[in-house]
């Protein structure tokens, strides 16, 4: 596992410590959840936004997809 080093503003450094003295879990895994959880989102995002892009790829309309649902009862 590697090691990185960053500098963050007072006020994130003393959330931090809350969050990890409340969650009994250290600095380290609290910082390394929070990335992880954040990539996962970021490649999430990056293919919600491929598929926009593409015009090939159908747009629903939510009015529709909504009453669709609706009717499956």
């Amino acid at each position: 596992m590697s090691q990185i080093t960053t500098r963050l503003p007072d006020e994130v450094v003393t959330a931090l410590d809350q969050a990890a003295k409340a969650l009994r879990r250290p600095r380290a895994e609290i910082v390394r959840l929070a990335i992880e959880r954040y990539l996962e989102d970021f490649d999430d995002l990056s293919v919600a936004v491929e598929r926009l892009r593409d015009p090939s790829d159908a747009v629903l309309d939510w009015e529709g997809v909504r009453d669709a649902l609706l009717r499956q009862d």
